[in-house]
């Protein structure tokens, strides 16, 4: 014998109290709201990076970043290498367990398509305290056109776990103004 029967059991046949009809509609509504401005943020919200995205060799890339190391390395930081290729060029930049490799020197108010990739793991492109974020998966190179407008030094970190050395993952990204650039 059951304590209640089992109609009285079944909670959606019970009647909607007026507090709780408000509640439910006001989350509907909300939720409604919320769906249309993710609608219209991609559409006009300037937001969205325009990327192109081609299957690859993490060791063919790795080569592609090794050649723009020997032809345009100016120094190095902390045994990495800066580079400070052509404005209007190819830029690329891997990541590895747990380096984001090389460090880049850019002219201001110059275009460059950055190729990004990795050799090992997914790792993330954060670019601080810009608000660029992307997925970087072995396999695949992500192209974007960049044209830095802020000079100064600005950090990259890696937003995806990656490993026990995932904290120390950082990389370095200098933007000069374009009489500094030139050597």
């Amino acid at each position: 014998m059951a304590i209640s029967s089992p109609s009285e059991r079944l909670w959606w046949k019970s009647p909607l109290h007026r507090v709780e009809l408000i509640w439910i509609t006001v989350a509907f509504l909300w939720g409604l709201v919320m769906f249309f401005m993710m609608i219209y943020w991609h559409a006009a919200g300037s937001q969205n990076l325009s990327t192109e995205t081609y299957k690859t060799a993490p060791f063919t890339y790795y080569a592609k970043v090794e050649t723009m190391v020997k032809d345009y390395q100016v120094r190095e930081l902390n045994g990495v290498p800066v580079v400070r290729p052509p404005a209007g060029g190819d830029v690329y930049l891997v990541g590895r367990m747990w380096l984001w490799y090389p460090v880049l020197e850019l002219q201001k108010g110059q275009s460059y398509r950055l190729h990004l990739s990795s050799l090992d793991l997914q790792h993330g492109f954060s670019l601080q305290p810009v608000n660029i974020n992307i997925q970087v998966h072995p396999g695949y190179e992500h192209v974007l056109t960049i044209t830095p407008n802020h000079s100064g030094e600005f950090s990259i970190v890696c937003n995806e776990f990656c490993g026990l050395g995932h904290h120390t993952m950082l990389g370095k990204i200098f933007v000069t103004e374009a009489a500094e650039g030139r050597s």
